[in-house]
């Protein structure tokens, strides 16, 4: 778990963390480098879900050594699917990540949502959606292995 209270923004009591895949965690399909062994450390505190489409069909592979819940998801409404599954595990106690139009529901819905700029962009629905965005993924995966980062960032 991670807890911090940020004034002006409240009490976040992490329990979960919620992650796209492809743009988020991977670029064409493949995680970016360093993304494993961050993950590996947060999955000590917090329960790891990716949720992704799998449109280069290399994730199970790619993430087999991951200690995460992994979920592929069917074609069609992936943003309905994914707001669901973040309501299912408590909105309130998860982060969520991501960087498509179809994370802009969970990123919103959760008690902290992060948006990713890699190399295939970010939704402007993502942007509006989250409470910070990052220009990669390892300084938003950071942002939660050294939490007083978030403070200096969401504080009023």
């Amino acid at each position: 778990m991670i807890e911090l209270e940020i004034p002006g923004f409240g009490r976040i009591r992490a329990e979960n963390l919620v992650l796209d895949y492809n743009g988020t965690l991977a670029v064409d399909g493949r995680p970016v480098v360093g993304v494993k062994a961050l993950l590996a450390d947060l999955a000590r505190r917090l329960t790891v879900h990716v949720l992704t489409a799998d449109t280069f069909g290399r994730v199970e592979q790619e993430m087999a050594e991951v200690d995460c819940t992994l979920s592929i998801l069917p074609p069609g409404r992936q943003d309905e699917a994914k707001l669901r599954y973040v309501k299912h595990l408590g909105a309130e106690n998860t982060v969520a990540v991501g960087n498509g139009r179809n994370d802009a529901q969970m990123l919103e819905a959760s008690r902290l949502g992060i948006a990713v700029i890699l190399e295939e962009g970010a939704s402007s629905a993502v942007l509006r959606a989250a409470d910070v965005v990052c220009t990669d993924i390892l300084s938003a995966l950071s942002l939660l292995v050294h939490p007083l980062r978030l403070t200096a960032t969401l504080r009023t």
